[in-house]
């Protein structure tokens, strides 16, 4: 899939609506082929970025789990490591 999209579940603090505004927009683009639509399409690629937006947090608010929430600086920290490790200095 994307590989802009992250895991937007189970972190302390929960996701924000930026960030999960931000997923929906990577998901549309990724799904429509557009980057930036043209102006005839502009209207339902926005109403779909809402669309799924809207979904991902009902989803995101339904989940449950018994896992620690994951730390939102250490899964930072961790994913710079492994881009230092897999592309040299970033």
């Amino acid at each position: 899939m994307c590989r802009n999209i992250k895991t937007l579940f189970n972190f302390d603090p929960p996701a924000t609506d930026a960030e999960v505004r931000e997923a929906s927009l990577q998901f549309v683009r990724k799904l429509s082929g557009f980057h930036n639509p043209s102006k005839v399409n502009e209207d339902a690629f926005n109403d779909a970025v809402e669309k799924v937006a809207n979904d991902a947090k009902i989803l995101l608010n339904s989940l449950t789990t018994n896992a620690t929430p994951h730390n939102r600086e250490v899964e930072a920290k961790r994913a710079h490591e492994l881009a230092l490790k897999r592309f040299g200095k970033v």
